[in-house]
């Protein structure tokens, strides 16, 4: 048996753990069994019943004996005696789960309430008997009922007479002095627990079903911020050599057929492995090397054990074209891109770097690289970073950081 995190006494229990209807003698149920609200709603309500039979008891005892103001009195003894055994075990039960006692101990302690209320409710009933038969003792000396002849048992029948009245006892008392409730208690903290990792389960689902929705949303502003730039400077091209022009377009078309598949597919959009995202950088910078000529070098390294785990899509291509269109554009002569992976303990890290015109003021606040931010962010919390460094002499590096226990799933 395990504690688990206890929850509010002084509020109404979720529809799909609490048992009893709306009605105005059930209403009580609907908060956690001995707590405050509980017991006041239960005394409320068994404090009326036996209002009730107390005084039909009080008329009857004194029209039997023929005194209404000892009939009162055993009207009153009754009510007492009643309310005790009703309230006294749940009102201990109620003061040991207000103390928030880890869970093992507060069960046991609630038993043991119960236990010594069935024990003052005997002592109640005993207390309110022995009156009443004085009553009915002083009615027949005075001759106001017939003095009966008590019954003698001998043997097998008095013990089989002993056992029964125990019998009969034990499950009044202990049905009538909570232990009823002692049941609804137990079941309540099954029935709480299910329900709450019923909760957790709906919300981590609810949650799931937001971060790809909000990862869809993010992608979705990332494709189009490439093939915008991308046509944007197949446009540049053609007015100034055609048939580089033509071959950019070839080599476009061959980047978006390698491309839009899986920008099509729901799960790819999600998901995808660090091999595909390569293959979309080395395509886009081979149709980036046709527009800007020979000056412009690329490299792609990484261990084939590295290219089949997962990889979140479209986050290698920003930093890619980032370093194209702010380091290696600007820069008038050779310039060299290089996109390498590596595995580090419980990281996987990628890195993209150029050696040419370096950071600027404002480079690195974008919406392409607001977006990986955001991406890294809704996948891992703050598990995962991207970094941006100028290297030394010209160029900038982008690295991506993620979990490298949650890139193996």
């Amino acid at each position: 048996m395990t504690d688990t995190k206890p929850y509010s006494l002084r509020k109404p229990l979720p529809d799909d753990v609490l048992i009893g209807g709306n009605s105005v003698w059930s209403r009580y149920r609907q908060y956690p069994v001995f707590s405050a609200p509980w017991l006041i709603g239960r005394t409320l309500l068994f404090a009326s019943v036996i209002a009730l039979f107390a005084l039909v008891a009080t008329f009857g005892v004194g029209v039997a004996v023929r005194d209404y103001m000892a009939g009162l009195v055993y009207g009153v003894h009754a009510f007492c005696a009643f309310l005790l055994m009703a309230t006294a075990g749940p009102a201990l039960a109620t003061l040991v789960r207000h103390r928030r006692w880890p869970l093992r101990r507060e069960r046991w302690l609630v038993v043991a309430a119960v236990v010594a209320g069935v024990v003052a409710s005997y002592s109640a009933d005993a207390w309110a008997s022995a009156y009443a038969m004085q009553i009915f003792d002083q009615a027949a000396q005075r001759g106001d009922l017939p003095q009966l002849p008590k019954p003698e048992m001998q043997g097998t029948e008095r013990v089989v007479s002993l056992g029964v009245n125990v019998a009969t006892l034990v499950v009044v008392y202990g049905l009538f002095g909570g232990g009823l409730a002692l049941r609804a208690y137990f079941s309540e903290n099954r029935r709480w627990e299910t329900s709450r990792q019923r909760r957790e389960m709906s919300a981590l689902r609810a949650q799931a079903q937001e971060s790809d929705l909000r990862l869809g949303t993010l992608q979705a502003q990332v494709e189009p911020h490439f093939l915008f730039n991308t046509l944007a400077s197949v446009r540049a091209l053609v007015r100034q050599d055609p048939q580089r022009a033509e071959a950019t377009l070839d080599a476009l078309v061959d980047h978006l057929r390698a491309t839009i598949p899986k920008l099509r597919d729901d799960r790819a959009l999600l998901h995808s492995t660090l091999g595909q995202q390569l293959d979309v950088c080395a395509s886009y910078l081979a149709l980036m090397r046709l527009r800007i000529g020979d000056r412009l070098r690329y490299t792609i390294e990484a261990e084939p054990a590295l290219r089949s785990l997962p990889y979140p899509p479209l986050l290698l291509i920003t930093l890619v074209e980032n370093a194209i269109k702010h380091g290696v554009e600007p820069w008038p002569g050779p310039a060299a891109v290089e996109v390498r992976a590596r595995r580090e303990p419980g990281m996987l890290i990628v890195a993209v770097s150029d050696d040419g015109a370096g950071l600027k003021p404002g480079v690195g606040g974008g919406v392409g690289l607001a977006n990986v931010r955001e991406q890294l962010a809704v996948r891992y919390g703050g598990r995962a970073s991207l970094r941006m460094d100028g290297r030394e002499g010209a160029g900038a590096r982008a690295e991506i950081r993620i979990p490298l226990e949650e890139a193996t799933r």
